[in-house]
This record gives structure tokens, C-alpha cells and sequence, in this order.
């Protein structure tokens, strides 16, 4: 029978179980060195599923003489396929190790004000934060992992190399014959850090190669606007054969806008995307993409993260996390 409150307690489990609230508490923490028989373990978990007991995050907190959230610090720019799934790994991951993790953008509420208010045990930004903001979290306890998106791998540091992904995108088109390529470019401000990152990468690989800048021009996620991109690097002279698109949706856009107009993938114009969508598969043609690998960036970070709440060494070289083309139709 639950509390008077409504609320399924530990004492509540505790005598559904036929146990002392003790024991409830060291069988929900794992407490090592307790000697506490499987056949007792296994009513006060029959218990909590029984009675449908949550425990307090607070008294949690106050147990473990910290918070167990942890706050994804996201950028200011659109939520799509990508962050979702890493958001969604991130936090199951999170939650193998008694953590719980909540995001929050840029745009809603400053980071310091953010931190403050709730008290994470730890921080992970995905964008740039003053070294005032970050000295003033590690003073409060707080354990802070950085992601970074450019050239530069700094020790300690979780790397995601926007600019490896626009040269591999280059290269791949290079290597398959093309010699003129485009740069389709999101439709978004919001996302120009990244595109400034990845056009870099796709420029600086054409200028080793001995071939001209990419031809930049905007594909929004419209047909209309995605067809006249498309006319016009093909009509361009000399013509545009390949084109790197800023991520896969961009480059379904494209694909969609170039079978309005009578063109097609590759033979009028490959074309290669990023992030090895769920979808990508599925596009007509099938999408030739960057892959994130972002089981790869997810287990590192949640190592970075679980290691310094709980005090345990980190690593202290730069953590560089791989990208690797897959090939299909498109290019």
C-alpha cells in the first residue's frame, strides 16, 4: 500500500518485500560488499515493479553527495535526424551508468543561468564556451566535456571533424572523375558554423587536388528552389558533374529538385550527402553519404563523461572520433 502522500516510497517496498528499508536501499544502489541472498534481491526488485516505485532524484542526490543529470548543452540550430538519435543513445547509454541526461538550446536560456538552476553532475557543450564559464562550473563540482567541431584535436576534448568531412566528400568525387564540383549549402543561418567547417574541408581538398573551389550555391528543403540549383550547375560551363551536399537531407532535396527538372544521379550529377541517414538507403538513387558513426562518438563521450563523475582518470589524449564513407548509387 502506498504513503499517505500517494507516492510509492522505499518503505512502501520495504514491506511489500518483507525487508528492511535497508536492505531496499542496498539492493537499489548496487551497494557493494553487502551480502544480500539472490532469493531477497529478487523480492524487493519484484517490489519496485509491483508498486511501480520511482526513487526521488532528490534523495538520490543527497545519497550520492551529487546530482545524477547530466546537461546536453546544444547550439542554437535545427533539431534533425542526427542530434536526435545522438541525444536518444546518448541518454540510454547514460542510464546504464545511473545517469540521467537533459538537453537544453542555446536559444532558450543561457548556459550559466542553466547550470546554476539545476546542478548537473556534468556539462557536455557541443559548441564553444568561454573558459570563464567553464573554470566557474568545475569550481561548483561540475564535471565538464567539450565537443568540438574543427581542425584542431585538443587533449580532452571529444572532436568531431567537420572539415575530414567535407574533404572526404571532395575526395570522393575526385576520385570517381569529377573534376568540377558544387557545394550545396543549407538553407538555414542557423547552421553556418558548421557549413564554414565543412565548405573549409571541401576547399582546401580541391586546392591539393588542382581543381577549382566548389561552386557554392543554396538548396533549401524546397523542390522548386532545389531544381533551379541543379539547372544551373548543369548548365554551367564548364559544367558542374559533383556535388557535395551539407548533410542528407540537403542532398534529398537535391535528388528530388534534379528529377523534377530531367536530371539525374550520377549521371548528370552525383551526389554525396552526410550523416548516412536512416533514409539514405531508401533515396532514388540510393544516397552515397559521410557516416558520423555516432555509436563511436556516443561511447566516447559517455566515457568521458561517466569517468569524471565518478573521479575516475580520464583520457588524456585527443578523443578524434572516425568518419567513413559509404558508397552507394548517387556517387
Amino acid at each position: 500500500m502506498a504513503s499517505r502522500t500517494g507516492r510509492v516510497t522505499a518503505t512502501d517496498v520495504a514491506k511489500e518485500a518483507g525487508v528492511s528499508q535497508t536492505t531496499v536501499s542496498y539492493v537499489l544502489n548496487d551497494v557493494p560488499h553487502q551480502k544480500i541472498s539472490d532469493q531477497t534481491r529478487r523480492k524487493v526488485l519484484d517490489a519496485v515493479a509491483k508498486l511501480g516505485y520511482k526513487p526521488s532524484a532528490a534523495a538520490r542526490a543527497l545519497r550520492l553527495g551529487r546530482s545524477d543529470l547530466v546537461l546536453m548543452f546544444l547550439p542554437d540550430v535545427p533539431v534533425g535526424g542526427t542530434i536526435t538519435a545522438l541525444v536518444e543513445m546518448l541518454g540510454d547509454e547514460l542510464e546504464r551508468h545511473g545517469l540521467n541526461l537533459v538537453t537544453r538550446r542555446e536559444h532558450h536560456a543561457p548556459l550559466k543561468s542553466l547550470w546554476r538552476e539545476l546542478m548537473p553532475a556534468a556539462v557536455m557543450t557541443a559548441f564553444e564556451v568561454s573558459d570563464e564559464d567553464v573554470a566557474s562550473m568545475r569550481a561548483a563540482g561540475i564535471h565538464v566535456v567539450s565537443a568540438g567541431m574543427g581542425p584542431d584535436a585538443a587533449p580532452g576534448v571529444l572532436t568531431i571533424p567537420q572539415t575530414v568531412i567535407g574533404a572526404m566528400q571532395v575526395e570522393r568525387l575526385a576520385d570517381t572523375g569529377h573534376v568540377r564540383i558544387g557545394y550545396a549549402a543549407p538553407g538555414d543561418p542557423r547552421l553556418r558554423d558548421f557549413l564554414a567547417l565543412r565548405l573549409e574541408g571541401a576547399r582546401t581538398a580541391c586546392a591539393e587536388r588542382g581543381l577549382e573551389p566548389p561552386v557554392l550555391l543554396d538548396v533549401p528543403l524546397d523542390i522548386a528552389a532545389a531544381a533551379a540549383a541543379a539547372e544551373q550547375w548543369h548548365s554551367a560551363v564548364p559544367a558542374v558533374t559533383g556535388v557535395c551536399a551539407y548533410n542528407d537531407e540537403t542532398a534529398f532535396a537535391l535528388l528530388a529538385g534534379m528529377r523534377r527538372v530531367g536530371l539525374s544521379a550520377p549521371g548528370d550529377l552525383a551526389v554525396i550527402g552526410v550523416d548516412n541517414d536512416k533514409l539514405a538507403p531508401f533515396a532514388m538513387p540510393p544516397l552515397t553519404t559521410i557516416d558520423n558513426n555516432l555509436d563511436v562518438v556516443v561511447g566516447r563521450a559517455a566515457r568521458m563523461i561517466v569517468s569524471g563523475v565518478t573521479g575516475r582518470a580520464l583520457p588524456s589524449s585527443p578523443q578524434v572520433t572516425p568518419v567513413s564513407l559509404v558508397v552507394r548509387e548517387s556517387a
